[in-house]
């Protein structure tokens, strides 16, 4: 078969025939007698292989030792081709997440265009002042999923508070994405989002943080809480009491049922929740005292009626911290 033929059949052309020929990949099996190529099927056999092999990614000089050495083994370069393509599609999709942001912003001109690539790389930069820096300057010039991105993975405070800062002032557009991050299978993923969604002060934020108090992480039930507390929200009062008996930021949770409790029905409920605590009985000396200190800002009847009992608990510290806290309450 003449290289015309060839070239039509197999797709390639007869030029990259010829070169192949002169990287000693395809030798034409014999010349007719006008002196043109004739290539066997035994040729057109390896045109083919070579075809497929370029398909993979290998380059001509690993063609020609894949097809030449005998005790070629392709496990290795196989690997090393998916290695490789790994890395291609990884610098590709980095590159259209950054394009794709750099739209996201409506640049007005090619300024606005190059100030939009300082603040992405800025946030991807070593120096956590540098990141903190455009976290500071980025709110509204920076797409919500780059600063969402950031602060998900953001392990200095300073520079995540920087963050959560901004996206409190991007509005509802981060919190569909740190509702995504609340589901993430790293603890420390999910904390930052929770922490992230207790910034934003709207509604959406605030039934987000009801939906966290149910989650399976204690630390996030924990965040949830301690941001609807100071949102006025009852439905944190029962994991607040938890972490007073439990003696996890149990001064801040104490902190936040003194602010819920300035309404009356929360505080009664607030009462009756840390008295019932204290009846079962199964609760320390310390959870005791922890409970006893918190029932010190809770105004009403309950209240009173679980000081007096405790005054008279088995337990010294107990006792005399329920006394003291009962005529302080006298005196008023």
């Amino acid at each position: 078969m003449l290289i015309g033929d060839v070239a039509r059949r197999s797709g390639v052309s007869a030029r990259m025939l010829r070169h192949y020929e002169s990287l000693g990949l395809v030798r034409p099996t014999g010349r007719s007698e006008a002196g043109y190529r004739e290539y066997s099927s035994e040729d057109i056999r390896r045109i083919f292989h070579i075809e497929s092999l370029r398909s993979l990614g290998l380059s001509l000089r690993e063609i020609g030792r894949a097809l030449e050495d005998p005790g070629f083994t392709p496990a290795e370069l196989v690997e090393d081709l998916i290695r490789q393509t790994r890395e291609r599609i990884a610098r590709e999709t980095e590159l259209l997440t950054r394009l794709s942001r750099i739209g996201a912003a409506e640049p007005a001109d090619w300024e606005g265009v190059l100030r939009v690539v300082a603040l992405l790389q800025a946030l991807g930069s070593e120096s956590a002042g540098k990141r903190q820096r455009a976290a500071l300057s980025s709110a509204a010039e920076v797409p919500v999923d780059a600063l969402v991105e950031a602060a998900l993975s953001e392990t200095d405070p300073n520079v995540a508070g920087a963050l959560r800062w901004a996206l409190a002032r991007s509005g509802d557009d981060a919190l569909g994405l740190l509702a995504e991050g609340l589901g993430s299978p790293a603890a420390e993923v999910r904390e930052r989002a929770v922490r992230s969604i207790a910034e934003i002060p709207d509604a959406a934020a605030t039934a987000l943080l009801r939906d966290a108090l149910t989650s399976s992480d204690v630390v996030v039930r924990r965040c949830a809480a301690l941001a609807l507390g100071a949102r006025g929200v009852a439905d944190a009062v029962p994991a607040l009491i938890d972490m007073i008996v439990e003696g996890a930021n149990d001064t801040d949770a104490a902190d936040a049922l003194s602010a819920l409790a300035r309404d009356e029905a929360p505080a009664d409920q607030i009462a009756t929740g840390l008295a019932d605590r204290l009846a079962h009985g199964a609760v320390g000396p310390s959870a005791r005292l922890r409970l006893t200190q918190a029932l010190a800002d809770i105004p009403g009847p309950t209240t009173s009626r679980a000081l007096a009992e405790l005054s008279q608990d088995e337990d010294r510290a107990v006792a005399l911290t329920a006394t003291y806290i009962l005529k302080l309450r006298d005196a008023r």
